[in-house]
């Protein structure tokens, strides 16, 4: 389970904190480190902060995108130190572990780190399906980078532990899509939207985000987004019947 877990980290500015974070993984037994548009080298001070774990920042994945770095992932959670504007499924670090140690059994599973002082995006949260927030003290809630991978990289081992030392054995894990099948979905949905004069081509963003949020409270299982991208077929070929 813990070999189907990535740790995504965003546009990493200092390379030190990739040490850092490869050290906090290690301990931890998680070993798939994602980078996305790195702003700094894997380089000295990354080996020197690693201690022990610099094989994990040299076989790191690099990535352009975090659609590329996500794309066959069926579990992909954002950890979101803020309240956003628009509000989606939170877990605390202990759920986050749980669900993690259950659905990384079954298919590739993300937890995404942002950017040191910006986190992550809100067109980047919007691809998770939740946001994770470490309920730091209110008063002094600094926590870097290397902190924040550490406790959910804990969380993700006890979860899988747990169920290592269960006596009945795990409940079965319903088959979700890839990120990549949820993408093209929403693709779909929104030329729908546009072609059936629903939402304005110029202007889809507020209900766009609004419907990613319901879709990723709901979690449609893969035969249900295929209903769905079926349902988006038949409205097409309604439309140009006419």
């Amino acid at each position: 389970m813990l070999d189907n877990v990535k740790v995504v980290l965003v546009e990493t500015s200092h390379s030190g904190n990739i040490g850092s974070a490869a050290r906090a993984m290690k301990v931890m037994g998680l070993s798939h480190m994602v980078l996305v548009n790195p702003q700094c080298e894997v380089d000295a001070q990354t080996m020197a902060l690693a201690a022990g774990a610099s094989d994990i920042a040299l076989n790191a994945q690099i990535v352009s995108s975090l659609d590329e770095a996500i794309e066959d992932c069926g579990l992909v959670v954002g950890t979101s130190a803020r309240s956003r504007t628009l509000e989606w499924p939170m877990l605390d670090p202990r759920e986050c572990g749980e669900k993690f140690a259950t659905e990384g059994r079954k298919h590739k599973a993300a937890i995404l780190f942002g950017r040191e002082r910006t986190g992550l995006t809100n067109s980047e949260l919007q691809k998770c399906q939740y946001h994770v927030s470490i309920p730091a003290n209110p008063e002094y809630s600094s926590l870097n980078l290397a902190m924040a991978v550490q406790t959910i990289c804990y969380e993700i081992r006890v979860a899988f532990l747990n169920q290592e030392a269960a006596q009945y054995p795990v409940a079965s894990v319903d088959e979700y899509p890839r990120q990549k099948e949820l993408e093209l979905f929403y693709q779909h949905l929104e030329k729908v939207l546009v072609n059936t004069h629903f939402i304005s081509e110029e202007q889809p963003g507020q209900v766009m985000n609004k419907l990613r949020r319901l879709f990723s409270r709901a979690r449609p299982e893969v035969q249900e987004l295929n209903i769905l991208r079926g349902v988006l077929s038949a409205i097409e070929k309604s439309g140009q019947n006419k």
